[in-house]
């Protein structure tokens, strides 16, 4: 292949990936992206899916029970610390055997990593955005990189500490300027940002049921929003409970969050939630 034809080729991957967001949102209906770790450390699934066959089979699941895009991440960043940071080359050693076979099932793939090298290698095998827990706050390069590419990117809050004593909201919405920012500083269109407020991610449960009761003040930045409750800690606040007991709490979590706004859910039961939905818009759609 002629260097050319790789530019024609980067091209057309590109128009892709930057179209499918629009295209789903048009949907009219949340949108579910499925959660796929491959790290022996998450807080809910670690070490489940550390095994590539296991990890497609997972994926393969997800998508026959609904899901819309696949979240795929192999170095944790579990909201409540106690992960191993791991090196590029790790990162990649768990993604190598995954990420193209995922791709190859047909939903857009979604590469969750704090590493432009890392997105921009995922990127280049097909994965169509960028899932960034730190709102372009830690690798300058992630913006660049999305900019470039013209993919989709979640811009996450995040904090590398809770504190109880602060409005999560203010803070929430200040950090998510300074993002938007920087997003725009590197020639990010706006119509492929979608923020997350971060669920668990430097907040006390208390300050993560506030962030979905008051989703709705987000709204303001006229960006699609995506809300990740899943399995989260402040579910056992509520009713203690282990990570895989919270089924109940996370469905609970993610029709109110899409009462209130969201628009992309990012969950690891796929099944249950798109059931959830479905009968949820039923009744309204009947009201």
């Amino acid at each position: 292949m002629t260097i050319a034809d790789r530019m024609k080729s980067r091209s057309a991957v590109s128009e892709a990936a930057s179209s499918f967001l629009p295209r789903l949102l048009a949907l009219a209906r949340p949108i579910v992206m499925g959660v796929l770790n491959v790290t022996p450390d998450s807080f809910s699934d670690g070490s489940q899916f550390l095994d590539p066959e296991k990890a497609i089979a997972q994926a393969q699941r997800m998508v026959a029970e609904g899901a819309d895009i696949i979240d795929i991440g192999a170095e944790s960043t579990r909201p409540y610390g106690g992960m191993t940071p791991v090196s590029a080359e790790e990162e990649l050693a768990r993604l190598v055997p995954i990420v193209g076979k995922v791709v190859a099932l047909g939903v857009p793939v979604s590469i969750d990593t704090l590493k432009a090298k890392i997105a921009a290698w995922a990127l280049g095998q097909g994965a169509a955005m960028i899932n960034d827990v730190w709102g372009l706050q830690r690798d300058s390069g992630l913006a660049a990189l999305a900019a470039e590419r013209r993919v989709p990117l979640v811009i996450m809050h995040n904090r590398d500490d809770a504190d109880p004593t602060i409005d999560i909201l203010t803070d929430i919405d200040a950090f998510l300027h300074r993002s938007l920012v920087l997003a725009e500083r590197a020639g990010i269109a706006r119509e492929r940002i979608v923020l997350d407020p971060g669920i668990g991610f430097g907040k006390t449960p208390e300050q993560s049921i506030a962030a979905i009761a008051q989703l709705g003040r987000l709204k303001s930045f006229g960006l699609p929003l995506l809300v990740g409750a899943s399995r989260k800690r402040f579910i056992s606040a509520v009713t203690p409970s282990a990570p895989n007991q919270r089924l109940g709490g996370s469905l609970a979590a993610h029709l109110l969050a899409v009462q209130n706004g969201a628009a992309i859910v990012r969950v690891h039961d796929v099944a249950e939630t798109v059931q959830a939905l479905r009968v949820a818009g039923a009744i309204r759609g009947a009201s």
